[in-house]
């Protein structure tokens, strides 16, 4: 079910608003930024995601031009989105890191379905042979 998500950094300096429906699915990845960072995500458009606090203050980082740009906050470095564009994502995205939704309830947490990427191989598209680890 659709719904607006609040999210947060850990400190609160970078607040957010996201309209999205975790029963349509999360996604988990083995590209080199996601198994380090444990990432976890969801994906809207661009429309559905709004920065109420911290804006100005977020800290991005890319490590190549096709990479998506991840943003986190500068006082306790969590890492509240990130923004792409991408085919295989059809245009323009953003991916919020679940773990930063304040008041997505465990029971939402534990029924979300996970989308497996093999991103360390570019397949996208795909999940990789073992998921068990992310």
């Amino acid at each position: 079910m659709l719904r607006t998500y609040h999210g947060s950094c850990h400190c609160g300096a970078v607040t957010f608003e996201a309209d999205l429906d975790l029963a349509a699915g999360t996604a988990r990845c083995n590209c080199t930024f996601c198994l380090k960072s444990r990432a976890w995500t969801a994906f809207v458009q661009p429309s559905a995601f709004q920065i109420t606090r911290g804006a100005e203050t977020v800290v991005a980082y890319r490590r190549h031009a096709e990479a998506p740009v991840k943003f986190h906050c500068p006082t306790c470095a969590i890492q509240t989105h990130s923004t792409g564009d991408a085919d295989y994502m059809d245009g323009p995205f953003v991916g919020i890191f679940v773990s930063t939704l304040d008041d997505a309830t465990p029971e939402e947490l534990a029924a979300a379905p996970i989308r497996y990427s093999d991103g360390r191989h570019d397949n996208w598209r795909n999940a990789p042979a073992l998921t068990a680890y992310l």
